[in-house]
């Protein structure tokens, strides 16, 4: 299994969002998907597709990926709507009924995708049926590389103003991973940065957004003092083969059409 892995895309059709123009990271990202990345299996979303949940920004946004060479896996970030998501996206593999969260298999791997959005709260929390469809997923995956794929990291990942908004009962979605026959590699969103931590004995990853980034835990900073550094946008490549999962870090620019950076922060 190879994923491309997208994160907080934060689209809005106009203006700018934290100073920066997510019509043009967005088809920035898609350009370097198509030219490099189009043998990928699918490309997974972990949230905030949206910077404000309306039906015009969804059905722009879901135009705009309907171009990209590649199958798209989708859930929801605390910017999002479950059902303007659900209508916008097409939901592949064994969906559990009113949420968007969904497995995906192959003999090599399994991708579990996870709904932890709880509407009009950042952070976020998984219900005890969210629990137990995860639970009756892993009875299923039996040895099988495991990739799960959410919005809120179920663990802390050293920056205290973005893990306030983690996922509230983290420990015990990764108490279910650990039991796991098979390597296990969580990939969160929200943080909008490329940050590792091993919880509970499983690996979890964040990764830079499409959008802007979130500064470094040093120096400490909180949303008054919040301004997002000059660093380019992210997207990750993610393998499972051959009984491990390899996560990488890739970088992309994003240039008007004459060539030149536009917005290279």
């Amino acid at each position: 299994m190879k994923l491309v892995w997208l994160t907080d895309l934060h689209f809005e059709t106009t203006g700018l969002v934290a100073g920066h123009d997510p019509r043009m990271r967005l088809d920035a990202a898609a350009e370097f998907v198509s030219a490099y990345l189009s043998d990928a299996d699918l490309c997974l979303i972990t949230g905030d597709i949206v910077e404000t949940a309306t039906a015009g920004n969804y059905a722009e946004v879901a135009n705009r990926l309907a171009q990209l060479p590649v199958p798209l896996c989708v859930v929801p970030g605390n910017h999002d709507d479950r059902s303007l998501l659900l209508q916008a996206f097409s939901m592949p593999g064994q969906v559990m009924p009113g949420f968007a969260q969904y497995a995906v298999e192959t003999d090599r791997a399994v991708l579990m995708c996870l709904d932890t959005l709880v509407p009009g709260e950042d952070h976020g929390f998984l219900c005890q049926e969210r629990l137990g469809w995860v639970a009756d997923r892993l009875a299923e995956a039996r040895g099988r590389p495991l990739i799960v794929a959410l919005h809120h990291p179920p663990a802390a990942i050293g920056i205290p103003v973005l893990d306030a908004d983690n996922l509230r009962n983290g420990a015990a979605l990764l108490d279910l991973l650990s039991r796991h026959d098979g390597p296990v590699q969580v990939l969160a969103g929200h943080v909008h940065r490329s940050a590792s931590v091993v919880a509970g004995g499983i690996p979890v990853r964040t990764q830079r957004a499409v959008l802007y980034q979130a500064p470094a835990p040093v120096p400490a900073w909180d949303w008054d003092s919040f301004a997002p550094p000059q660093e380019a946008p992210g997207l990750g490549l993610v393998t499972a083969q051959q009984g491990q999962i390899t996560v990488h870090d890739l970088t992309f620019c994003a240039y008007d059409h004459g060539g030149a950076v536009k917005d290279p922060g």
